[in-house]
């Protein structure tokens, strides 16, 4: 391999904050944020909103994360819709 062509592969701490599960896998991720981990080493740290420990396709468990009253504005309308 060419030198200098690669980004750098290296262990790197992800952490699923729905959840608050952490994960040590390598990946070419660049990160400024750096957090020590079980072994006393300190590793590069990103955040993560979903991982598979939270996606209801892996863990089976639906969430319904209601914005602004979006699921009863849907309802209402399939409701209306229904009965016409």
């Amino acid at each position: 391999m060419k030198a200098k062509t690669h980004p750098e592969y290296r262990e790197v701490l992800f952490h699923d904050t729905s959840v608050d599960e952490y994960f040590l896998i390598r990946s070419t991720l660049t990160t400024d944020q750096t957090k020590e981990w079980k072994d006393g080493k300190t590793y590069p740290y990103w955040p993560l909103d979903v991982s598979s420990a939270s996606h209801p396709f892996y863990t089976g468990k639906q969430k319904i994360v209601d914005t602004g009253g979006r699921v009863d504005k849907f309802k209402k309308r399939y409701r209306q819709g229904k009965d016409s």
